[in-house]
């Protein structure tokens, strides 16, 4: 028996509520440090871009990872890690694999506005078993084990919150949360997808940070997140807290990246179906490479 099959998905969640939490404390503090006036006017050495000049990557998301990858190694020295800042194999491994997003919602953080998250998920064989995703700015954790519901907590709360999806069950009532990619060719295709979805839902947020999004549904803050071109850090914590929710949720396969546009979608379970079908009517259940 692998070390991976001795350790439960709580026991695995519980070291991803504690790292995740650890590395947005440390977030937290370096927002003002490297940021100290409005928006983003830090040091430029601060700021460096990554896929496009909009994708950027600051000294934080690295540090936040680099932390991440110390406290994993600590205490799970034999597991492999993916980051999205330092990278990983490309190939699955067997046994447990570390999914870290340093920060998700990078151009959030760098403007100051208050939505960006660490995320932290444990992969067996490219399956999420636990997440933990801490909202950095409100200062409240949302975690889930398979087969264990999904919680949060925040700062002041005395007790872990069981987390349901909403009750909705007409598509046309549906608060849906979605993001864009950063090349203008996936983003023109995406506004057409939106184009044609909008007017037969309740209305649409982009808040900027999938893992948020994802565990938004699994809140009942909103009723479905669906995205184009999410890579295994966005989706692998938020996805298992917002299915454990009772959310509907489809995925890319474990493998993927951001570039190959595989959709990613949660949905409230009373309406997941008729989303769906909506959805691939207007051809967004179709990948968006880019």
């Amino acid at each position: 028996m692998t070390r991976a099959t001795e350790t439960s998905p709580e026991e695995l969640a519980v070291i991803a509520v504690e790292i995740a939490e650890e590395a947005a404390r440390h977030v937290r503090r370096r927002r003002p440090e490297l940021f100290p006036h409005s928006g983003h006017t830090g040091e430029a050495s601060s700021v460096s871009t990554k896929s496009t000049p909009t994708d950027p990557v600051t000294v934080a998301d690295t540090e936040s990872e680099l932390l991440i990858r110390e406290l994993l190694r600590a205490r799970r020295p034999d597991d492999a890690v993916l980051g999205e800042e330092a990278g990983g194999s490309d190939v699955v491994p067997a046994g447990v694999r570390w999914v870290v997003d340093p920060i998700d919602g990078t151009v959030n953080f760098l403007y100051g506005i208050p939505a960006y998250a660490v995320s932290v998920a444990a992969q067996v064989d490219g399956v999420s078993h636990a997440g933990a995703v801490v909202d950095v700015a409100r200062g409240v954790t949302y975690w889930a084990a398979v087969g264990g519901g999904a919680w949060s907590r925040g700062a002041g709360d005395q007790a872990p919150r069981r987390l349901r999806a909403n009750p909705v069950d007409d598509v046309a009532l549906a608060l849906v949360a979605t993001g864009f990619g950063y090349s203008p060719e996936r983003r023109r295709a995406q506004g057409a997808v939106l184009a044609e979805l909008l007017p037969r839902i309740r209305d649409v947020r982009r808040v900027g940070a999938a893992a948020l999004d994802l565990c938004m549904v699994a809140s009942g803050a909103v009723d479905v997140h669906f995205e184009h071109g999410l890579s295994p850090w966005d989706w692998a914590a938020g996805a298992l807290i917002a299915a454990e929710a009772g959310a509907h949720v489809r995925i890319p396969p474990a493998a993927s990246r951001a570039i190959d546009g595989y959709p990613t979608v949660a949905a409230a379970p009373g309406i997941a179906e008729e989303f769906l079908a909506l959805l691939t009517e207007v051809g967004g259940m179709e990948r968006l490479p880019g």
